[in-house]
């Protein structure tokens, strides 16, 4: 949040990038020295950690009010999009050139440099915040991009009223803190009640969107698809990338047709309802079949076959109810909660903890995994420990 609101959200996305594009080539130059592959990938994710804050707040703070939630959403739907990518990326080269070439992975990884390259290119095409030049006091400045940004004369009355409603807000806020420092910021977040409760809003919408399961399924979605059933590599990948294609349709559905039109509410619950279905079958199949991932001599039976394509069916519709639901609302929410003065700071510390959720959960999955003789709590156990934690996040909700 400090670079974001030092130097502009233009000017982050330009320094994300090349963090970006220097960490990638570090790792993919990393001439078999580990050391050289860790760093890479430690200064590669210093730059991506920062788009889950920069991208959500810019979008959010660009976009007009009716359509805030489709423009902030594009930015969950891009990532599915990536996703969507390096998934067919990896198939196209397990296909094509085999697990013998270093080249097996490098162009997939080379994806990164291409797309950090084009946004940092285009970051010089955009025009910075008219919210945070506001912040700057760069009132004729911020009059002049907003315009350009609306297609409409500077002194056309649209643009005039937003001007306006930005200066108030903004002018309530410092008075509000009598235009203290960073001290008085973290106050105004945590002193003053309604801004509180916004904290408490998107800290729990993190740490229930990633307890849920769903992330943990993308991570893990080839080992989690070869449990239920899935055998062979190339088929494996390929189920994988259309995996990817779901969830990238379910997000620009999102955005589309349900976040603005039946309410970021509405459109979480139906994502949960979606996500809960899906882990309670899974979760009765493994119970069902409980040798599924602890018995590794075991052979599904063809009368169970069915059921196992439903339950892959089932991984499906976990990743649409999540792309609906929690994934779209916890950047769409964390980005418009809260006022112009303190969005980059809580923005920020919702994606820290996020991100150290994200971490926990990934750690914790393959240890859950185990069978309870190795110190896990079985496939069956995980599933349905995915399934209580959905259905608790559905009545916080509600």
């Amino acid at each position: 949040f400090l670079v974001c609101d030092r130097i502009g959200r233009i000017w982050a996305t330009r320094q994300i990038c090349l963090l970006w594009i220097v960490g990638i080539a570090i790792f993919m130059g990393n001439g078999g020295h580990l050391g050289a592959a860790y760093a890479g990938r430690f200064i590669a994710g210093l730059g991506i950690g920062q788009t889950v804050v920069v991208a959500p707040v810019y979008l959010a703070e660009i976009a007009p009010a009716s359509i805030r939630g489709l423009c902030t959403c594009v930015f969950t739907g891009f990532v599915y999009l990536g996703i969507v990518l390096a998934y067919f990326a990896n198939y196209g080269c397990q296909v094509n050139l085999g697990d013998t070439t270093h080249k097996r992975w490098l162009i997939p990884t080379s994806l990164h440099i291409m797309f950090a390259g084009v946004i940092f290119i285009l970051s010089f095409f955009q025009h910075e915040s008219p919210r945070y030049l506001v912040k700057r006091g760069q009132i004729e400045k911020a009059i002049t991009t907003l315009s350009r940004v609306r297609n409409l004369p500077p002194d056309h009355e649209y643009v005039v009223r937003e001007i306006s409603m930005i200066e108030a807000t903004h002018h309530a806020e410092m008075e509000a803190t009598m235009g203290s420092g960073p001290i008085g910021v973290l106050k105004e977040a945590f002193l003053i009640p309604s801004n509180l409760y916004r904290v408490y809003l998107t800290f729990m919408a993190q740490i229930l969107s990633q307890w849920s399961g769903a992330g943990s399924i993308t991570i893990y979605a080839p080992d989690l698809f070869k449990l239920l059933g899935i055998t062979g590599n190339n088929e494996g990948l390929l189920v994988i990338a259309v995996f990817g294609i779901i969830k990238l349709i379910a997000a620009v559905a999102c955005a589309l047709f349900l976040v603005d039109v039946i309410g970021r509410k509405r459109a979480l619950l139906l994502g949960i309802i979606l996500q809960a279905i899906s882990m309670i079958y899974i979760a009765g199949f493994l119970t069902a079949v409980p040798q599924m991932g602890v018995v590794s001599t075991f052979h599904l039976p063809a009368s169970q076959k069915g059921a196992s394509t439903g339950a892959i069916v089932m991984i499906y519709l976990s990743g649409v109810g999540w792309a609906l639901g929690w994934n779209s609302m916890q950047y769409l929410l964390t980005a418009e909660l809260f006022p112009l003065r303190i969005r980059a700071l809580c923005t920020s510390m919702a994606m820290t903890l996020h991100f150290a959720n994200q971490y926990g959960n990934s750690r914790a999955v393959p240890n859950m995994l185990l069978p309870t003789s190795q110190g896990g709590i079985d496939p069956k156990g995980t599933f349905w420990c995915f399934a209580a934690i959905t259905i608790l996040g559905g009545v916080w909700v509600w």
